[in-house]
């Protein structure tokens, strides 16, 4: 049985030929802080650019991007309330402190 190998961005896809149904997924690393003492992870490639986390951020921690894509603006204003990881719709953020 032969492989049918999809590169993406992301990571590769493996699809079984007579299987279609039934996928392997590679993920590479797909999460990226501002800096290493960034209190919020983003996951960009889930990310869909909505600007909820961004636009309901408490004390503007948050800022976007030209293309609409959330960063740490302000890593020092982040009080951890975990607003940005209950509002998106994705799961792509999360501001809970490391334990």
């Amino acid at each position: 049985m032969s492989k049918k190998v999809e590169k993406d961005r992301v990571g590769t896809i493996f699809r079984e030929e007579e299987a279609q149904e039934k996928m392997e997924v590679e993920v590479t690393e797909v999460k990226e802080r501002g800096d290493k003492d960034s209190p919020v992870l983003i996951y960009y490639n889930w990310c869909k650019r909505c600007g909820i986390c961004v636009a309901f951020c408490p004390t503007g921690c948050l800022g976007r991007k030209p293309d609409g894509s959330p960063y740490v603006a302000n890593p020092e204003k982040c009080i951890h309330c975990e607003t940005c990881d209950r509002l998106c719709p994705d799961f792509a953020i999360t501001g809970a402190k490391d334990k």
